[in-house]
């Protein structure tokens, strides 16, 4: 998913980027890194959290869902596999 933003955002970003002869993706990497890295509440929280916080594309989170409910599905018969497998140790 790509991030928007809105119209007048849009606009002066692309207008600031002609202005100064740069891309509106060139600027908008400056942007981000300047403004977050005066927030130094946010640079002590992200050197705590380093994992990606971007949105997965639908397709990647389903695959992802569909593997969580599948593991969530096989955990109680593995813990019984587990189970037995202890008891027969025991037994035997």
């Amino acid at each position: 998913m790509a991030t928007r933003l809105d119209r007048e955002n849009n606009e002066a970003l692309y207008a600031y980027a002609q202005f100064i002869g740069e891309t509106g993706k060139d600027v908008l990497h400056q942007l981000v890194e300047t403004m977050l890295a005066k927030d130094k509440e946010f640079v002590a929280w992200r050197a705590e959290h380093p994992d990606s916080y971007v949105p997965l594309p639908d397709r990647e989170r389903r695959k992802q869902q569909a593997m969580k409910a599948d593991r969530a599905r096989l955990t109680p018969l593995r813990h019984a596999v587990t189970h037995a497998a202890k008891s027969s140790a025991v037994a035997g």
